[in-house]
């Protein structure tokens, strides 16, 4: 978490593990992301999605303004969405080997990603039992409610202010994955 903090060259929080509420419209399954300046980047994480049947494990993109984020984590969180896969493990069938699940991000000048800026695994983030536990002592582990997990070390040297962006996770014991990909179009400027 330092690493990425420092990355950014943002304050951190003032208590770790952080949670931030966001609008629940901004969990969105997209292929574009609109944006009103070009200091905007995505980050690879993972997403619980609690249901009626369970919880079920998707990939996420929290696309984040990085301006607005040297002002307020929080603000910046609902700033842009967070691209959520189209499909999902049930947490139940890969728990007992979570920390072998790879995450990996990439970024593209173009409509392709094609540059790794995240690599590790599952391991390197807080289980999505730590998390459910405080959604249960908080009153929000009900259906409806997705958690996105937090991100991962970005590589030096990579503009992560990029035009297009894809999150994988990778299982190693089934062979499948789930990603999320979208490319970022920055908005008209505004009049006044």
């Amino acid at each position: 978490m330092q690493a990425h903090i420092a990355e950014l060259g943002v304050p951190g929080p003032t208590t770790t593990p952080a949670l931030y509420p966001v609008s629940p419209y901004l969990a969105q399954q997209v292929s574009e992301v609109r944006v009103q300046h070009a200091r905007t980047s995505g980050e690879a994480e993972r997403a619980l999605v609690i249901t009626d049947e369970g919880v079920l494990l998707t990939v996420a993109c929290d696309h984040t303004d990085r301006d607005l984020e040297v002002h307020g984590l929080a603000w910046s969180k609902n700033a842009s969405p967070d691209v959520l896969g189209r499909k999902a493990w049930r947490l139940d069938d890969v728990r007992d080997h979570l920390d072998r699940i790879t995450l990996k991000g990439w970024v593209g000048e173009g409509d392709t990603p094609d540059t790794l800026i995240q690599d590790s695994s599952l391991a390197a983030l807080l289980t999505p039992d730590y998390w459910l536990d405080i959604l249960t002592n908080r009153g929000l582990n009900a259906p409806g409610t997705v958690l996105i997990s937090g991100t991962v070390a970005m590589t030096s040297g990579v503009d992560q202010f990029a035009r297009s962006w894809k999150v994988e996770m990778k299982d190693p014991v089934t062979g499948a994955s789930v990603d999320a990909q979208y490319v970022v179009e920055k908005m008209a400027e505004p009049i006044g």
